[in-house]
């Protein structure tokens, strides 16, 4: 189908090649306009996204179509919305949804991450059920399951997966968010009686914001400090029943309701104290460490702060489904906003339809770049999970597969934030209506810049997780490591600052994948070396303690961790792309990695330009660029996001809706 021209007095402003394919003659009908046929075979996309889980993905789907108890009352009451997102998540476990990654002996399906697929089509619908099953089936049966032992997956997974009772997860406390290490809440042991003691001892120690504490659950896990025999042995974590059969508080606990919140209402959250909670020894979750009945610690780590990163390591899944229950929503915005842009008609020229809102480039750039990283996104995701499937355990790979899932769920929730309020603000007035999806998406989904880990803090242990490889490097290989990385530094800055290629701002060149990959590879590295010195002169020349010195360093920390992320995703990208073989689908791949790319490039052109990467010609060769091809893709968004397979009963949105 032919396109309207954008208005007279746009063309006199616009870029030329903005102009490609724009004609006359729209169908005027309110409907969703299709301008173009596809590239690309829309299901094989799908397939690709949906991976190896894509038949999960699609029994949740027909679940959530199918069953009445999943039809939305947007005019609930808040105690009802608890109520039913309590409902729902039983159905789940009824259907053998909630906890799929589990062993089939204790009722689960025994396919690994099958729970982020769930967390993902869940997003797209309502994010109180993702947080509500999750606390129950992924935080407190992940730890059960990766800090316990078999004694205790025998007596409480089966009840689990089922729902027989209800779980929450007490790691947070009002005065310790992200320094869980530094908890009050203590356990104190009694080789009297066996027993363990869980015990608040002042109000900052209190847990805070804990999911379905405040009315459902039964058990809680509780993370406190371990005493035994007068000795503090750091951080352990306990099961400790709160509730009993009929919802009643237990003699020693006290909760209290959080209230209404910002989102998630669906979730009660709550907060607890715990005066002297006797529980048995056997309640330790003891995988890592272990108390004898006559009250002796016992270790095969013997460092208490390996210990406590190992313990808190093998809960990092926390940290990847909540990036991709993040993604879901961030996809939800995008099929909202892209399919009202092509269904919405705004201004035009005289005696002539008005034109759809993707005719317009500030469309076109509010909802392709971010299209573009939301499929990278996805890809790098995938690609994380699988090394984890196939790594082989060393203490190296955790480490490095922690650190990415600490940014990946940083870059992932903050491009969340960000992309559902441009997605909202280009859907205008109708963006506003909580009928349309994006007040329950803005709300349920601003935590996550702070669940599982402050994004800001989680960077931060990005950055000092790079450095230490840095330096690990010279204090393994001495002067030789030296002068290899200022070698392969100098050849790079030789290459990359050459005044031809600097200055090079031909289509080929800006839109060649090797560019793309030196100038993220460039930047981090660049910035590893400059923290690192910066991070250097602090400690030797200014004579400043290490803590002193990363706080004055938390700028240069932030950005070294992005440059990391991005290049990461960067080359996850172009791992998926090697493995596409249908030359349509690769082509429209490309298409996006290159549109991320730029637009990553784009975005942080001050640091290139400071530098002499780019030079103040080039930088606006680059930013045509961004926009040319955001024009030129503008009429497959409808596609793109149609491959996210967001049945119109999830999705909900009367805008987003045809007819």
């Amino acid at each position: 189908m032919a396109t309207t021209q954008l208005p007279p007095e746009l063309v006199t402003a616009a870029d030329d090649d903005l102009l490609d394919g724009l004609a006359d003659d729209l169908n005027p009908h309110p409907m969703i306009v299709h301008q173009e046929a596809p590239r690309f075979n829309v299901t094989a996309m799908q397939s690709l996204l949906d991976g190896k889980l894509g038949p999960i993905k699609q029994e949740i789907r027909d679940l959530l179509v199918q069953d009445p108890l999943f039809i939305k009352d947007e005019y609930i009451s808040h105690e009802d919305f608890r109520e039913i997102t309590f409902a729902r998540a039983k159905r789940l476990a009824e259907h053998g949804l909630g906890a799929m990654d589990m062993p089939t002996k204790y009722g689960g399906r025994g396919i690994p991450n099958a729970t982020l697929a769930l967390m993902e089509i869940l997003s797209h619908y309502d994010m109180s059920l993702v947080i509500k099953q999750g606390v129950h089936f992924g935080l407190f049966g992940g730890a059960l399951y990766q800090l316990g032992t078999a004694r205790h997956h025998e007596a409480y997974l089966p009840g689990l997966l089922s729902m027989d009772y209800c779980a929450c997860f007490a790691m947070t406390e009002l005065g310790h968010g992200s320094n869980v290490r530094q908890i009050e809440t203590t356990a104190t042991y009694d080789p009297v009686t066996e027993e363990f003691i869980i015990h608040t001892p002042s109000e900052s120690a209190r847990k805070e914001y804990i999911g379905a504490a405040a009315q459902h659950a039964n058990l809680s896990v509780v993370f406190a400090q371990i005493y035994v025999a007068g000795d503090c042995h750091g951080v352990s974590a306990f099961i400790v029943p709160i509730r009993d059969e009929n919802l009643n508080l237990l003699p020693g606990v006290s909760a209290q309701d959080n209230g209404m919140k910002m989102g998630l209402n669906g979730v009660d959250n709550g907060r607890l104290w715990f005066d002297n909670v006797r529980i048995p020894r056997e309640n330790m979750l003891d995988r890592y460490a272990q108390v004898t009945p006559a009250g002796e610690y016992k270790t095969e780590i013997a460092s208490e702060s390996k210990r406590f990163f190992t313990m808190i390591g093998a809960l990092v899944n926390g940290r990847v489904g909540v990036a991709t229950s993040a993604l879901g929503a961030t996809k939800t915005a995008l099929t909202v906003a892209t399919r009202y842009a092509n269904r919405r008609r705004q201004f035009g020229p005289d005696n002539a339809p008005e034109a759809l809102l993707m005719e317009y480039g500030t469309h076109q750039k509010r909802i392709m770049p971010a299209l573009a990283k939301a499929y990278a996104i996805d890809f790098t995701l995938k690609e994380m999970v699988a090394r984890a499937e196939h790594s082989g355990g060393s203490e190296a790979e955790v480490r490095e597969l922690e650190t990415l899932a600490a940014g990946v769920k940083a870059y992932a929730t903050w491009n969340n934030t960000h992309t559902i309020q441009n997605m909202r603000e280009a859907c205008g007035g109708q963006g506003f209506l909580s009928v349309n999806r994006f007040a329950d998406l803005k709300g349920d989904s601003d935590i996550y810049t702070t669940f599982e880990g402050d994004n800001t803090v989680l960077m931060q242990l990005v950055a000092k997780g790079l450095l230490s490889e840095y330096g690990s490097q010279f204090d393994d290989n001495g002067m030789y490591a030296l002068m290899r990385m200022l070698s392969s530094q100098a050849s790079r800055d030789i290459a990359e600052k050459n005044p031809v290629i600097t200055r090079l701002r031909s289509e080929s060149h800006l839109r060649d994948a090797e560019f793309h990959q030196n100038a993220l590879s460039f930047r981090e590295q660049v910035a590893l070396v400059e923290t690192a010195r910066r991070f250097r002169h602090q400690i030797k020349a200014k004579k400043l303690p290490g803590f002193v010195a990363m706080t004055r360093m938390q700028g240069d920390m932030l950005h070294l961790a992005k440059a990391y992320i991005e290049r990461v995703i960067l080359e996850s990208f172009h791992a998926t792309i090697e493995r596409v073989t249908d030359e349509k689908l690769k082509a429209m791949l490309q298409d996006l990695a290159t549109l991320f790319a730029l637009n990553a490039i784009h975005e942080d052109a001050a640091w290139y330009l400071e530098r002499g990467y780019l030079t103040g010609t080039k930088y606006h060769a680059l930013r045509r660029q961004v926009d040319k091809l955001s024009g030129q893709l503008k009429w497959q968004a409808i596609y793109l996001v149609d491959a996210f397979a967001i049945p119109d009963e999830v999705l909900g949105a009367p805008i987003a809706l045809e007819g």
